[in-house]
């Protein structure tokens, strides 16, 4: 493979700096970089881009991804959504090699938009015998291997607790066989929440695996699985990693509440990821003065020590109608909706996504792991204000995408 050599880019820091990758590494960053380029060198001048550590995406559902003009979701909220779908499926809409495309066209636009890593979650139950959506998301995943690292959660229906669970926990079984990397669900929505936690730990923790849980999903302040789980992963000792996603309840709790409970999680080592988009579409509907904004107070558990990376979660599907598969959108999200800066918020589509899903961090440095996105763009505040589809994308020290736009305005009085 040949090496890359990027002249003349913007760093985070504002340098202009080049930046020469060898292998899966950076090997050099520096100003007017001394290399030999009769060797085996690919060279790029950036002309004053901006290089960044690629992005990340903690939270997906490829299974969904881009069926919004297959099922619509009348009702616009959390259940109208969930009912379209389950909707949907009864009446056969979906298939293997359909749902494969789906993702793989998903996948495609994430990376073009700078993302090497990926969690999504898949949909798993005893309604899907034959697991056709974790196949299908294997599938793309396979396919795309080259280009982007996946880690898949096995979501379980509800309810997973007491004796109407069992085809549940059945078919989470036969998932974990087949090959997950962590164990979902969502015990907001089940008769017994803390019942459903004590399920999903004991099977990952028998597994071997990671569980990754949609929390509190819901406006209503009396729901709060998520002390729920810091309870519960303390008690255990449960070592292998936790992320709590959603957590929108929480910011319907007085602070010192917020505060208790960001003590607790943060002391279970449970990472937490807000989904704004998303969230700032299903939640409300009903509320028709000062509504609320949908999102987990995050300055509250960054304070305690949380580690929180944020999500685009669902895209062109019942769950969200929009969404453009791009980082930069969610972090645009986050300044405006979260009041983050923007370089907080780049990092918690980036960096901070890195450190929940168990991966190294990228810095603009030699030594580090060649992940990097090039945007047309002079700082991190204009690549979130502008998003350009100009991208270089490096996965691995090996460019993997590249997107370039032509304007032209008449400038004819």
């Amino acid at each position: 493979m040949a090496d890359q050599l990027i002249r003349n880019v913007v760093d985070p820091k504002g340098r202009t700096v080049d930046v020469h990758m060898a292998s899966d590494r950076i090997a050099a960053v520096g100003a007017d970089l001394a290399i030999d380029v009769s060797a085996d060198v690919d060279v790029f001048d950036g002309d004053g881009w901006i290089v960044l550590p690629a992005l990340a995406e903690p939270h997906a559902h490829l299974d969904k991804a881009l069926t919004a003009h297959k099922v619509p979701n009348p009702k616009g909220d959390l259940m109208g959504a969930i009912e379209a779908w389950i909707g949907a499926a009864e009446r056969g809409v979906f298939g293997l090699e359909e749902m494969t495309a789906r993702a793989e066209a998903a996948l495609t636009k994430l990376v073009a938009s700078g993302v090497t890593l990926v969690r999504t979650h898949v949909n798993v139950g005893e309604s899907d015998p034959e697991l056709m959506h974790l196949r299908a998301i294997h599938a793309a995943r396979r396919s795309l291997a080259h280009l982007v690292d996946v880690q898949i959660v096995a979501l379980m229906h509800s309810p997973m607790s007491g004796a109407e669970g069992a085809g549940n926990r059945r078919t989470l079984a036969a998932a974990l066989e087949y090959g997950v990397d962590l164990v979902g669900g969502c015990p907001h929505l089940e008769a017994d929440g803390p019942g459903m936690i004590d399920v999903a730990l004991t099977a990952a923790a028998e597994a071997g695996v990671g569980v990754d849980l949609h929390v509190d999903e819901t406006l209503d302040a009396n729901m709060l699985t998520l002390r729920d789980l810091a309870v519960a992963v303390i008690d255990r000792g449960f070592s292998a990693p936790v992320a709590a996603s959603h957590c929108v309840s929480l910011s319907m709790q007085p602070i010192g509440v917020q505060r208790e409970v960001a003590k607790r999680v943060a002391e279970a080592g449970i990472a937490v990821v807000p989904l704004p988009q998303t969230n700032l579409f299903l939640q409300g509907w009903d509320h028709h003065t000062a509504m609320p904004r949908g999102i987990t107070p995050v300055d509250v558990l960054r304070e305690a020590g949380v580690v929180v990376a944020a999500g685009g979660d669902n895209v062109q599907d019942p769950f969200n109608p929009v969404g453009r598969s791009d980082p930069l959108e969610t972090a645009a999200l986050l300044v405006m909706a979260a009041h983050q800066k923007p370089e907080v918020a780049y990092d918690m589509v980036s960096n901070d996504v890195r450190r929940v899903l168990g991966r190294p961090t990228v810095d603009i440095a030699a030594g580090s792991p060649a992940d990097l996105v090039l945007v047309r763009s002079r700082s991190v505040r204009e690549a979130i204000a502008d998003a350009p589809a100009d991208r270089r994308v490096y996965r691995e020290g090996r460019l993997v995408s590249v997107t370039t736009s032509t304007r032209w305005i008449d400038q004819r009085p």
